[in-house]
């Protein structure tokens, strides 16, 4: 049965060691090849939450590019890191990363496992969608600018982006009907 598995995966899943050697039986010579089984013994759970069993009581576990997250899953890997803060540059930040996936090793993931960062990757994924807004269109363009030179509309924004409020509210200039202001999402004049 064990025989009829290697020769199943050696020919859906061809091996990417192969150990072969000659063997001289009477005038012929017998290519054979030699399985490649390989056991690692690693502590890959980082900093966990509870406590591992003990060496002796733990089993070795087949990994392969099919179980690999439901391993993942299994083990719970976790990391509790103090980093530099460079956002507000001094002090230290406290991260705590988990993984369950292989996917939560990608930047943008574990951005998103700190609070921070997440708040700042946001922005940025903002200041990208409104130069892409800008892009050709003039009218917003030059009500940016028109808020910006104006440090009297410009705390009117920002006392409103701090209450949370739609920007588009923040952007009617003094004096203009709401009809008449380009609409901040979009760019193109409310109706």
């Amino acid at each position: 049965m064990s025989n009829s598995l290697q020769k199943w995966i050696g020919r859906n899943r061809p091996p990417r060691v192969q150990i072969t050697y000659d063997v001289e039986i009477g005038d012929a010579v017998e290519k054979r090849e030699l399985p490649l089984v390989v056991g690692l013994l690693a502590d890959l759970s980082g900093q966990p939450a509870e406590p591992l069993p003990k060496l002796k009581e733990r089993r070795f576990v087949e990994i392969d590019r099919d179980n690999f997250d439901e391993i993942m899953g299994k083990i719970h890997p976790r990391l509790d890191l103090s980093v530099p803060d460079t956002a507000k540059g001094e002090g230290n930040l406290k991260v705590e990363l988990q993984f369950s996936e292989f996917a939560d090793f990608h930047p943008e993931n574990i951005v998103n496992q700190v609070p921070r960062l997440a708040k700042l990757l946001e922005a940025r994924q903002q200041l990208r969608d409104l130069l892409a807004k800008l892009d050709g269109n003039d009218e917003l363009d030059s009500m940016l600018d028109r808020i910006i030179q104006s440090t009297e509309e410009l705390k009117k924004v920002q006392s409103l982006a701090q209450a949370g409020e739609p920007a588009a509210a923040a952007a009617e200039p003094a004096g203009e009907t709401a009809g008449a202001a380009p609409d901040a999402a979009s760019g193109t004049p409310a109706s």
